[in-house]
């Protein structure tokens, strides 16, 4: 039985499930759905959990000698086998649609697997599964579902706020759900229960270090050298890691290039900037940066964001930071130099 992961806990609250697989990546979802599995098992009276990862040289007896041997401290137990490669092999797929047909007796048994590839879901292995297991599919939120998301996780905690903070939320994590779940959780703290205004959403989203990604993304767009090079410095010493830098970065580039775009097919810029949510100090920020960057330029910048993106996460060699501060600088200094 394949199931959503919003509807997990509902499930597993009405139904037995000795075997549970959880597919995808999203790492949120994941770690979500995990515990409210081993908190299903621990109602059940599990005090025991082993832990089993599959790796290139993983044995397969491991786990059928795990289902011959009993717990010796509790009536139940939570056997999880992570598979991060998502392919058994031969000997596992065979233990895999074993476990799905024959269950453990008094053991909870989860599997984790990562996205699967089509060769893969036709598996007899994981056809069994589906067949006889509790399936648990990861899906991630897209960008324009997350303000509704974050909506929702605020209304959990008792708070709320205004749409234009929902948005600005969610082009801050830019799509992490697991980064807008710790944003969401600060508020918790930060703030008591009930309406949250934009200003208090800005400081608490921003307002983590003495220097923020988003104070170098409006340097930069001003056309303000000096201080670009000292945000840059600052979040270098603070030990900012590229990848927060570069999300505040893309959500002012983004909607500047829409302005531009406008601009070139002699749109209505109002209505273009109501249509990329610009409004107040951000409606002037990329006014201002519009009137001095060209969109060919523009254009530049968003593309090499996204090959710093790929250094950072180390699918493409680079130096993230030394990147990152030579586009800032660079994008800083065409002011000066129209002058």
């Amino acid at each position: 039985m394949q199931i959503s992961a919003n509807a997990l806990v509902k499930h597993l609250s009405g139904t037995p499930s000795p075997v549970v697989v959880i597919v995808g990546d999203e790492p949120l979802a994941k770690a979500e759905s995990l515990d409210s599995v081993r908190q299903y098992a621990r109602k059940l009276g599990a005090e025991e959990r082993t832990s089993l990862l599959v790796e290139r040289q993983f044995n397969w007896q491991d786990v059928t000698q795990f289902s011959q041997h009993f717990s010796l401290f509790s009536s139940h137990r939570i056997l999880e086998i992570h598979i991060p490669g998502g392919k058994p092999g031969v000997d596992g797929a065979k233990v895999l649609s074993e476990l799905a047909q024959q269950p453990m007796p008094d053991t909870t048994t989860i599997i984790t697997l990562p996205t699967l590839e089509r060769e893969s879901k036709n598996s007899v292995w994981y056809q069994h599964l589906q067949a006889h297991a509790l399936v648990v599919e990861l899906k991630e939120v897209v960008v324009t579902q997350l303000p509704a998301w974050i909506k929702q996780r605020l209304a959990q905690q008792n708070q709320l706020t205004d749409d234009d903070s929902l948005v600005f939320m969610a082009q801050q994590v830019e799509g992490n759900m697991l980064a807008a779940h710790q944003e969401i959780q600060k508020l918790a703290l930060l703030y008591p229960t009930g309406e949250i205004t934009a200003a208090e959403i800005k400081d608490a989203v921003l307002n983590v270090a003495r220097f923020d990604a988003f104070q170098l993304g409006e340097a930069m767009l001003q056309g303000d050298s000096e201080r670009t090079i000292r945000i840059l410095q600052g979040l270098q010493d603070e030990g900012e890691q590229p990848v927060a830098v570069m999300n505040p970065l893309i959500w002012l580039i983004r909607p500047l290039l829409r302005i531009k775009q406008a601009e070139a097919q002699g749109e209505n810029l109002q209505s273009a900037m109501a249509s990329a949510r610009l409004f107040g100090d951000r409606q002037l920020l990329v006014k201002s940066a519009a009137q001095r960057l060209s969109i060919r330029q523009v254009e530049a910048a968003l593309q090499k964001l996204s090959e710093i993106d790929r250094m950072a996460k180390g699918v493409m060699q680079g130096d993230a930071w030394l990147e990152i501060s030579r586009l800032c600088f660079g994008l800083a200094r065409i002011k000066a130099r129209t002058r």
